[in-house]
This record gives C-alpha cells, structure tokens and sequence, in this order.
C-alpha cells in the first residue's frame, strides 16, 4: 500500500480555502497511486487555537458541507484522507479532530487528540478513545502532535494488530521530535510512522515540513523537505 505524508502552508482561519488545498493534494497524491493522504495537524484552519477559540465558525461538525470538496476528492481518487480540524463534540466544545474520509467519501473513523498541550487545553476538549481503523487489511493509528511524546498509545496499537502510525502534526523549527520521538516509535515498536506536518507561521511558530515517513527500523524513507508544499510517497507494509 502507498501512503503519501502532505504538506502546505494552511491560509490562517480560511477554512474553505484550506480544504480546497487538501481536496487538491488528494486528487494529486490519488493520481500517483496513494490510498492513503495524512495532512497536518488542523489543517483546516492552520494551528491556530486562540483565533479558533474565538471564532466559533471555524468549528466543524462531521458531515459539515464544507468537507464536500475532500469528498468527491476521495471519490475520485479512489483514496482514504485523514482531514484534522476543530471538530463539534457531543459536549459543545470542539475537539482537535482526525476525520478520516473513506475512498468512498464516507466518515470511516474519526480520533480526537487525547494530550492536549498549553493553549489547547483552554479551547479544546480532550479524547477518550485511541484511534484506529483498517483499510485493504492494514491497520493504522491515529495519533496528534504531542500525543507522540507518550509512547503508549504506539504500544496499543501493535498490541491491536496496527502496523502503521500516523501522525498529523504542526512542528516548529526547534522540535526535536522529528529525532527523538518519531523514528524512536517507529524502531521501538517495529511501525511504519507517518508524519505530516506544515509548512508556514502560525501560533505554533514557523512550521518546517519535513513531512515523511519512517520505516520500522526507524530509518526514514523519504522526507518532503522544509520548503516545498506537496506530498511524498512510500509503500508499507
């Protein structure tokens, strides 16, 4: 199975906007024959957790119409898409939320950050529940940002029969997680890690790309670079 790690420079709190870009990178990444596309950590609105706290509209619900663009786009292509947004829940506050949209345009799972960090604690509701779900007999977890930093949450879902991991994140040039978390997840519990990560400044600082994909060694495979928005791609499995 092909699996592309994208990238871009969200446009601060356009939400259409930004999810006309996944649409894109959807088809694109479809086209070179990627049944999955993993996009960065609140992509839909660029990480950006007081403006999203203070703008209610930038929220979206599950079937919001506003997803229709990525939709079709998984229709067409043939091809899942994990969208991470500030998702509605039950409780009414928003969750940073990984939608993943089926190649059939229908929601097939969706997992909402657990570890919560700084700010987001004060605009966010935290998850219960790991995530996970199985596509052409492979199985993926779901993981966010600084839910990577507990390595627990790697270790249940090998435990659960998962062999690849994926990471929607928004990492700044100074993070060290790029060295010492994801090809240590990787090469510790034996995973394929996906990591997508944006291009830009937002309330995360520049974010550097670097989107990629680390083998179960933990050496990467392929890495997009801190430049370049876009997509790489890499078999697992």
């Amino acid at each position: 199975m092909i699996i592309a790690a994208a990238q871009f420079a969200p446009v601060t709190g356009d939400v259409e906007a930004n999810l006309r870009t996944a649409a894109g990178l959807v088809r694109a990444a479809g086209a070179e024959g990627a049944r999955v596309v993993l996009l960065p950590e609140l992509a839909v609105t660029g990480y950006e957790p007081a403006l999203i706290g203070a703008t209610p509209a930038m929220s979206l619900t599950e079937d919001d119409v506003r997803l229709e663009p990525v939709r079709e786009a998984c229709r067409a292509a043939g091809t899942a898409a994990v969208v991470c947004a500030a998702v509605y829940t039950a409780g009414g506050r928003p969750a940073i939320a990984s939608l993943v949209i089926g190649p059939d345009g229908e929601l097939l799972a969706r997992y909402d950050k657990a570890h919560l960090h700084g700010i987001e604690n004060e605009v966010f509701a935290p998850g219960t529940a790991d995530g996970r779900f199985t596509l052409d007999g492979v199985g993926f977890a779901l993981a966010t940002c600084y839910d990577n930093r507990f390595p627990e949450i790697a270790e249940r879902a090998v435990a659960a029969g998962c062999t690849v991991y994926l990471a929607s994140s928004a990492l700044d040039a100074d993070s060290d997680q790029f060295e010492k978390v994801y090809p240590v997840r990787a090469r510790e519990f034996g995973l394929y890690v996906v990591l997508s990560n944006p291009l830009g400044t937002s309330e995360a600082g520049t974010c550097v790309g670097r989107s990629g994909v680390w083998g179960p060694d933990g050496e990467l495979i392929v890495d997009a670079g801190p430049e370049r928005a876009g997509f790489v791609l890499a078999e697992v499995g």
